[in-house]
């Protein structure tokens, strides 16, 4: 079984922004001991690829199960119906793939923590 990370950002028109999720998504690739065999990414709007044709190249080079990371802080509209429905489609077409999506990183328990030790510590 290939399991596969797929990051979803919003997506920019400036590509270093872009750049920077793609950047992300190498730095935790190249992590030991994860538990998915794949990271990579898409983009909501604005980027390539998109979040239909993220996923269908997860599912092309063999993933059996693709977890989605909304890369987005709060849970507004992008989260909450965006990106289900872009999911849905793909979803509908590989029913045998299990298609995921994980709390969004504005729900990360461990943010608080990251924010003070980058910001406030004295």
């Amino acid at each position: 079984m290939m399991k596969s990370l797929l990051i979803v950002a919003h997506g920019s028109r400036r590509e270093s922004s872009n750049e920077e999720v793609r950047k992300l998504a190498e730095q935790i690739r190249s992590m030991q001991d994860l538990a998915v065999d794949e990271v990579t990414t898409a983009f909501l709007e604005l980027a390539e690829p998109s979040i239909p044709a993220g996923l269908e190249a997860c599912i092309q080079r063999g993933a059996s199960e693709v977890l989605v990371f909304p890369y987005f802080l709060a849970a507004g509209r992008h989260v909450v119906e965006d990106i289900p429905a872009e999911i849905g489609p793909v979803q509908e077409k590989y029913p045998a793939v299990r298609v995921s999506i994980a709390p969004h990183l504005g729900m990360a328990t461990e943010l608080p923590a990251l924010i003070a030790a980058s910001t406030l510590q004295k």
